[in-house]
């Protein structure tokens, strides 16, 4: 897959029961499967990752964080009064 800076069409068409799109070669997808979702008005396809692979991700996403990595909160948050909480 290459990114095209230039808009593209495709061919829309009924299978069946279905509605389908033509791809042009140059989006072809070198996967079975792909993730389809909206984002506003437009239809975003992405080749369906394995649990393999999704999980590698999510743990390489995880290492790039600081290991120092905290939130600050700009005041403390009151404790509950328990007491108020029984009938």
């Amino acid at each position: 897959m290459s990114a095209l800076t230039q808009p593209n069409t495709a061919k829309v068409f009924t299978t069946g029961r279905s509605q389908a799109v033509r791809l042009p070669k140059e989006f072809r997808f070198s996967t079975k499967e792909v993730t389809i979702e909206w984002q506003g008005d437009a239809v975003v396809l992405r080749p369906k990752l394995d649990s393999a692979t999704w999980a590698q991700q999510v743990m390489e996403a995880v290492a790039a964080f600081d290991h120092d990595f905290k939130i600050e909160r700009s005041e403390e948050w009151p404790q509950a009064d328990r007491e108020q909480l029984l009938p």
